[in-house]
């Protein structure tokens, strides 16, 4: 056996009263070639999705590691995870002890690719014209809490806060905050098209068929100055139409490194005998899965959601499908990220038949129940419709349920039915913005939350979620947390699936593999080189 697990760390801890710091783009020579990268990932843009890289529209996994690699924000998350460091910020501090006020000093010499300085007034209006625009798919909901925004100079920028939010900087790290160029991004629409002007580490050109972003090559930003060292001069990512296809170009050399959504099987097969030259590591994720109700279809009612937590069988669908690339999750908020409380496990326990018909009779629900549940295997791979033909074997196995499985294709059209209550109940995926609890339960749980769901509690919101976000010792927040989740548990907005591991491969002469991943999926590519170490 040649299995190869690198575990790189989920840092969560204080959040430091000052963040200071300086660095540059560094050498990076690592040869004149192109580092080529493979994911399975797509890039696809329609009537339903027009600006897939404007900060202000772009919310997904995929499209974030695009504008990872080009747009600038304040500050960024480390490598190896733990509290925001400055990168166009020269230093950030809160001031006074409310909670409120974050101010950051600009680093000298900030430019755009086309050589237009970059000062405070900049910042303030990226933000604030994400704030104006509030596109409903974007990420709008990060930042919805600051309240206003002064610059008093080109080199000071201070954001007023409507209440204590201890979890800001980790949300100015995120792309949604990114500074970008006035000429180019309109304040009130978005720009539309596979078109991205930032002051990060590289500069992006993009190949395109008649509805796809093809190949995106990042090329090496002479002006940027940042936190990062970029350890290479170019890189192409290269969209592959399934995991086969791309395991398949590592192996023939096509490709120099590949991510994203693998077969379990193959995942299997790569750990335990890699072929000659390739490396293929497993490595630590925060990604998770979900059962998604329309709390308002009175198919899903809380009942009929409570019963279908009762019986879903988690342990049952990780190892029959997704082994070893899951394990069970009975919370929002995954394992490895501090406030985390099994609740849904606390609550119901294992999968009981005469648990879930008590409290459907109880309810006077009829039986079996009848409703449609949505997923798309062409957005999450085959394994995801061995998954929902699996749960909904146990459910309909029972006598209780009668579900009936729908797959979309069209994945812009999946997520924006979703959005719109059209689906009773469908699969959605979460890679987080960044590694702390509120991330996992403010998106789902908040108001402008980024289902569109019409499941509201108060006590969540105007209690739990203000409380949980006043200290900066995340630790302290354990208590209104592990409240969320009990509650969620009782009132099954969602049902927590699985989580997932995550997995990179790469040629043998490709360094800073184990670094190009975060824990959060994050792609930091500027960590790669051919042949040339830390």
């Amino acid at each position: 056996m040649n299995r190869k697990t690198w575990a790189l760390p989920v840092a969560i801890g204080v959040l430091a009263p000052v963040l200071a710091g300086c660095g540059g783009s560094g050498s990076g020579d690592g040869g004149g070639k192109a580092i080529v990268v493979g994911t399975t990932d797509a890039y696809e843009k329609s009537a339903e999705a027009p600006a897939p890289l404007d900060p202000a529209y772009a919310y997904d996994s995929a499209l974030w590691n695009v504008l990872r690699q080009t747009i600038q924000s304040l500050v960024r998350i480390p490598k190896g995870g733990g509290q925001p460091q400055p990168d166009a910020a020269k230093s950030c501090k809160w001031v006074g002890s409310g909670g409120t006020v974050y101010t950051c000093e600009m680093r000298d010499g900030l430019q755009f690719p086309d050589g237009t300085g970059i000062t405070s007034k900049d910042v303030k209006y990226s933000i604030q014209r994400v704030l104006d625009i509030k596109d409903p798919n974007g990420a709008v909901g990060l930042l919805s809490g600051i309240k206003t925004i002064d610059t008093p100079d080109e080199k000071h920028i201070t954001f007023h806060l409507s209440s204590p939010d201890a979890t800001l900087p980790y949300k100015l790290a995120t792309p949604v905050a990114g500074i970008v160029q006035q000429k180019y991004y309109p304040p009130k629409s978005l720009r539309k098209g596979y078109v991205l002007d930032g002051s990060g580490p590289y500069t992006l050109e993009a190949e395109t068929n008649s509805k796809a972003m093809t190949r995106v090559k990042f090329t090496k930003n002479p002006k940027y100055k940042g936190s990062l060292t970029v350890k290479n001069n170019r890189v192409d990512l290269v969209s592959y139409a399934g995991a086969s296809a791309l395991g398949d170009a590592l192996e023939a050399g096509k490709i120099d490194v590949m991510t994203g959504k693998f077969d379990p099987a193959q995942v299997e097969s790569l750990l335990d005998n890699p072929p000659e030259h390739i490396q293929f590591m497993e490595m630590s994720g925060l990604e998770t899965h979900y059962i998604i109700f329309d709390t308002d279809n009175p198919a899903t009612s809380k009942p009929v959601r409570q019963a279908v937590a009762q019986l879903v069988d988690r342990g049952e669908i990780a190892s029959k499908v997704y082994s070893p690339t899951a394990e069970p999750l009975y919370s929002l908020v995954p394992a490895a990220i501090a406030g985390h409380t099994n609740s849904f496990f606390n609550r119901y326990g294992n999968p009981n038949v005469a648990k879930a018909k008590s409290i459907l009779e109880k309810a006077g629900i009829t039986t079996p129940v009848k409703f449609d549940m949505y997923y798309s295997k062409e957005h999450y791979g085959p394994a995801k419709e061995k998954e929902y033909k699996l749960i909904q074997k146990q459910l309909n196995s029972t006598g209780l349920f009668d579900v009936t499985l729908k797959d979309v294709a069209d994945w812009a059209k999946y997520r924006k039915d979703g959005m719109d209550g059209k689906y009773p109940a469908y699969t959605m995926a979460w890679a987080p913005d960044f590694p702390d609890a509120d991330n996992y339960i403010a998106p789902f749980l908040d108001a402008d939350n980024f289902l569109n769901s019409p499941y509201n509690s108060k006590d969540i919101r105007k209690n739990l979620i203000p409380a949980e976000r006043r200290g900066s010792d995340r630790g302290e927040a354990a208590p209104d947390l592990e409240k969320i989740q009990d509650i969620v548990a009782e009132d099954v907005p969602v049902v927590p699936m699985w989580q997932g591991k995550q997995y990179i491969g790469a040629r043998d002469d490709i360094t800073g593999v184990e670094w190009s991943l975060s824990t959060s999926t994050d792609l930091q590519l500027w960590e790669l080189a051919r042949g040339v170490g830390d």
